[in-house]
């Protein structure tokens, strides 16, 4: 089993060079036979709240056939972040997941932040779980994770890995970053963050994104911001991570 973050850039609002740099993570993350690729959220639009409604998509979109096809190609579990339509005016901040059997699901943000309200829609609350080669992980979007009951829940429900994709600045990477490795140690779930490569939307990413094992040690980090593929192999001894550059 291999799970990696990838901590990419995003173009804000342009959902087709964003598409064309997930798709350059996938086919890095294949060659390095990673098994679930997880990215930042709205990665494929940017952290652009007031346009979120303009770059909604639905899990079945065209716009999405490639990564569909790349997830199904190299057996790989690909999360990606991005707005999706609701029944509200607002759309979810949505995280969707891309199974190499062709399925596609979605989760959506449960917990806003206070300057997200103006523009989605909050997600319903409990844990949904996906099972990939004997492990069961279940996905959180930045926010969520700032409530420890998101991740009770997780664990609660059977969770073996907690996915989180994340837009961290420098100010808000060490609180949330020790929750997440407090929440790996108490709850026994391998845990990783993905953060954005660079600036996104108001905000200066801290990247770093990582992955800490389930009794909260850090296996692997990015050093900084910049295009990473943050991985972690498990084998009958535990994790062990790896680093690699991307060029996006």
């Amino acid at each position: 089993m291999r799970i990696a973050a990838a901590q990419s850039p995003s173009v804000p609002g342009d959902l087709a060079t964003n598409l064309e740099i997930h798709c350059r993570f996938i086919q890095a993350a294949a060659e390095a036979a990673v098994d679930i690729l997880v990215f930042p959220e709205l990665s494929l639009s940017g952290y652009e709240l007031a346009q979120l409604s303009n770059c909604t998509v639905q899990p079945d979109d065209g716009l999405l056939a490639p990564i569909r096809h790349l997830a199904r190609a190299h057996s790989m579990t690909v999360v990606l972040g991005a707005p999706i339509i609701s029944d509200s005016p607002l759309p979810y901040i949505g995280a969707i997941s891309c199974f190499p059997d062709g399925r596609v699901t979605v989760y959506c943000k449960q917990y806003l932040d206070a300057s997200e309200v103006a523009f989605a829609t909050q997600g319903d609350r409990g844990a949904k779980l996906h099972r990939v080669k004997g492990e069961s992980f279940s996905l959180a979007i930045c926010a969520d994770t700032t409530h420890e009951q998101h991740a009770r829940d997780a664990a609660n429900a059977g969770a073996s890995l907690y996915l989180a994709g994340v837009l961290l600045s420098q100010a808000g990477y060490p609180q949330d970053s020790a929750n997440l490795q407090r929440y790996a140690a108490r709850y026994c779930m391998t845990t990783l963050m993905a953060n954005h490569a660079g600036p996104a939307g108001p905000y200066v990413s801290a990247g770093r994104s990582a992955i800490w094992s389930a009794d909260g040690s850090l296996v692997v980090e990015a050093p900084g911001a910049g295009s990473y593929l943050v991985m972690a192999t498990k084998d009958p001894h535990g994790w062990t991570g790896q680093l690699m550059a991307v060029e996006a």
